[in-house]
């Protein structure tokens, strides 16, 4: 099967369904700064809350793009027409959910990334009382190359675990004006998570497909292993038939893959 290459475009805004209202028991904020730079944008994220109780543990998605490009809260394709969605049925679960923009490739190289989500996971706990929000039950999850940068956020910041879809996790080797140059320059071996594994990092979930012809699955084999040699607890499942995004496999197997991301979540966050 060859690759939908139609897939890792931006998405059309003319085409995107708009913000949906907040379901029942979800209070829903977009759009709120929580870095300003100079001589850049104001860095925002979204936040969808439970209405009542707390404080709720929290998830922090990541968004792909190849670090050049993304929606702040999109899990991919595959995802993004689920009803309800990602964010709502992670509230259900009893979740509090940041979605941050960082800046891209294109405005600002390695470890401009990383430094931002770093900087979210400050303003949350910054701001958690007034959210509801236990910041101190924080598991980061992220696809693509928001895998990449929720796996090294997640190597120096105190969060209870880490979520990576088919993440580059070894850029190393990468050839120039390649998405990983762009975003690295030169230092390839600072921005892979796999070369930095170490006994500090939280628990990993690496989720990865077998059949992935833009991120080759091992990516996931070679942080799991150094994960693992660390003495870190690491799961790892490279699934048959899937390809980047989980193009080729069934909904309901992408639903699995979904639910065993909030379990892992759950369980780590207990």
């Amino acid at each position: 099967m060859t690759f939908p290459l139609e897939l890792l475009a931006p998405p059309d805004p003319a085409a995107l369904p708009l913000p949906a209202p907040a379901p029942p028991g979800v209070r829903v904020l977009r759009g709120v700064p929580y870095r300003v730079l100079d001589g850049t944008r104001p860095l925002e994220l979204d936040l969808w809350l439970p209405a009542s109780g707390g404080p709720h543990p929290l998830v922090v998605l990541v968004h792909g793009g190849a670090w050049r490009t993304g929606l702040r809260g999109d899990l991919g394709p595959r995802l993004r027409a689920w009803d309800p969605s990602p964010h709502a049925r992670l509230v259900a679960a009893g979740f509090a959910v940041a979605c941050p923009s960082y800046r891209l490739s294109g405005e600002a190289p390695h470890p401009a990334q990383v430094d931002d989500l770093t900087a979210a996971l400050g303003w949350l706990r910054a701001r958690a009382g007034e959210l509801g929000v236990d910041a101190g039950r924080t598991v980061l999850w992220g696809e693509s190359a928001g895998g990449h940068l929720a796996a090294l956020a997640a190597l120096r910041a105190p969060v209870r675990g880490c979520v990576a879809w088919y993440a580059p996790t070894d850029l190393t080797g990468a050839a120039p004006g390649s998405f990983e140059a762009l975003l690295a320059g030169a230092d390839l071996a600072a921005a892979s998570p796999a070369r930095h594994a170490g006994p500090d990092a939280p628990p990993f979930l690496v989720l990865h497909g077998a059949d992935d012809a833009i991120v080759p699955s091992w990516h996931a084999t070679r942080l799991a292993g150094a994960l693992d040699a660390a003495g870190v607890p690491v799961e790892l499942d490279v699934l048959p038939g899937a390809d980047h995004l989980w193009v080729g496999l069934p909904d309901a197997a992408v639903e699995d893959v979904f639910a065993r991301s909030l379990a892992f979540a759950r369980d780590r966050t207990r």
